[in-house]
């Protein structure tokens, strides 16, 4: 018996979009998104939130699906929702679970009963409030830019306690502070939502289809905090968007938190696109984790400051190594991918800078320290702490509140929900034309790593004047250098191992 399918007000119809069905790999032109809310609002005026917002007409996800015009709304989250607002501003909205299922119903959110909020004059979050992502303007283009949505909790929710069946899952390296972010997800739920049901995945995204669950409430978590790493354990890879997602829906998960970098978020964005084709009323919420620092937009990523305090630790260690031995060189290997930012940091706080002022020629003990897994695995200093707790609480208070495929983050110290495919376009690196590179260079009284061609000729001058240099051959050594090197270091077969795997002598 053919079902009878409501006509799709012509509204609807107004773009183009080319989209490969689910299950085929044939293209199809499908026709339009469901018009957003904020399209009828204008920006800066009424939110999500606002019964008023909705559309006259509402097609469900079984209208469109009979209608053959599944993936319309996929369509739409594929890509940031931008709305242009007054004085050339932006707001880039994040996906909101009613934008494929319009009929949901909404509830009060039990914090207005909650006695350690009484006190609090406006705790809920308005939805027409903005987080501007520059706040540095001249009186020509006060409030243009770019603006997300703020994080907190709303009057409604689309979640009842009773309903809700979270799991967490933490994926790629370990960083400081993910075990905070696990408990404050935990306790935020069970303490501030009610709810009960809360797992975590075991081993990253793996574990979903593995089937490997761990039951979390506050008394598992309770102290988790103070160690290092993830009880919930971890891996890279075993990414399988349908395995994932089968799992999912074959357990009646309806919110998922996914604590991982770039790669980790790349993961989630597909998972969330997945649940939307099938029409899943569940929610994806990411939390940023690298210790790199090198998630684009928000101010920085938890562990991080843990992780300079650490790369501090070993650098003070190689500057008393090196001054307590005769011509002691300490030498420090710190990760950061290709960000940098742990390097720059950890040297500005520490200030140490070995460098050679002319050509030796005696012995040098060289001092070498990799400190990379101990900067990994330590708890999270008190600063990360907070900062988790309150990555957490944004994360879950989104969830409830029926947004998705959003990472949140601070972004100018306010934290808000930044669409997860606008936070992993493009890594962040060091600026060396910026002021924070400036004044690295000015504590440690480095030369400007700009004029490198220059000291390499200087270098290649001072290699014709001296003829005592050993034969040392620039064009194989300059690969090695920085500015810092006033003269190119020995060649590698005059090093010669001490007793210790970690110095050796430098004829120089």
């Amino acid at each position: 018996m053919a079902a009878a399918v409501a006509p799709i007000p012509a509204h609807y119809l107004h773009a183009a979009v080319t989209l490969a069905s689910h299950g085929n790999a044939d293209s199809k032109s499908l026709v339009s998104n469901l018009p957003r809310r904020g399209a009828f609002l204008g920006f800066g005026v009424r939110g999500r939130g606002s019964s008023r917002a909705r559309p006259m007409h509402d097609v469900s996800n079984i209208q469109l699906r009979a209608a053959g015009k599944w993936g319309v709304v996929r369509s739409e989250l594929l890509n940031p929702k931008s709305e242009a607002g007054a004085c050339g501003s932006t707001f880039e909205d994040v996906p909101h679970i009613t934008d494929w299922l319009p009929d949901l119903e909404t509830f009060p959110n039990p914090l207005k009963f909650n006695p350690a909020y009484s006190a609090v004059k406006k705790y809920f979050v308005d939805d027409d409030d903005f987080v501007a992502k520059d706040i540095v303007v001249n009186m020509e283009n006060v409030g243009s830019g770019l603006h997300f949505r703020r994080a907190g909790p709303r009057d409604k929710i689309y979640f009842r306690a009773e309903e809700v069946k979270a799991c967490i899952v933490t994926c790629g390296g370990l960083c400081p502070g993910l075990n905070t972010v696990i408990r404050e997800i935990v306790c935020a739920l069970w303490y501030q939502y009610g709810v009960r049901e809360i797992y975590g995945i075991d081993g990253g995204y793996r574990g979903f289809y593995a089937r490997n669950t761990i039951t979390l409430n506050p008394k598992v978590v309770n102290d988790i905090h103070k160690r290092g790493g993830t009880i919930l354990g971890t891996s890279r890879g075993g990414h399988d968007t349908m395995k994932i997602v089968d799992s999912i829906e074959n357990r009646g998960i309806n919110q998922v938190y996914i604590i991982g970098g770039d790669g980790t978020h790349k993961g989630a964005e597909a998972i969330h696109e997945e649940i939307i084709k099938r029409g899943l009323k569940v929610v994806v919420a990411g939390i940023p984790k690298t210790i790199d620092n090198d998630i684009d937009i928000i101010d920085k990523s938890f562990g991080f400051d843990t992780a300079v305090e650490e790369a501090q630790r070993a650098i003070n260690a190689a500057h008393v190594e090196a001054e307590s031995t005769h011509n002691g060189v300490g030498v420090v290997k710190l990760m950061g991918r290709y960000s940098g930012y742990i390097a720059m940091y950890a040297t500005l706080a520490s200030r140490d800078v070995e460098h050679f002022l002319k050509v030796h020629k005696e012995s040098i003990t060289l001092k070498y320290i990799d400190p990379t897994y101990m900067i990994r695995a330590v708890p999270s200093i008190a600063s990360d702490n907070v900062y988790c707790t309150l990555l957490a609480h944004s994360a879950i208070h989104g969830a409830m509140a029926g947004f998705c495929g959003f990472t949140a983050g601070p972004v100018n110290n306010r934290h808000c929900y930044i669409p997860i495919s606008r936070a992993v376009e493009k890594q962040r690196h060091v600026n060396t034309s910026d002021r924070m590179w400036a004044r690295l260079l000015s504590s440690t009284h480095q030369p400007n790593f700009l004029r490198y061609e220059k000291v390499l000729e200087e270098q290649r001058v001072q290699r014709e004047k001296d003829s005592n240099s050993h034969g040392v051959d620039l064009d194989q050594q300059l690969p090695g250098l920085t500015a810092s090197h006033s003269l190119p270091l020995a060649p590698q077969s005059t090093l010669k191992p001490s007793t210790s795997n970690s110095s050796a002598n430098v004829r120089i």
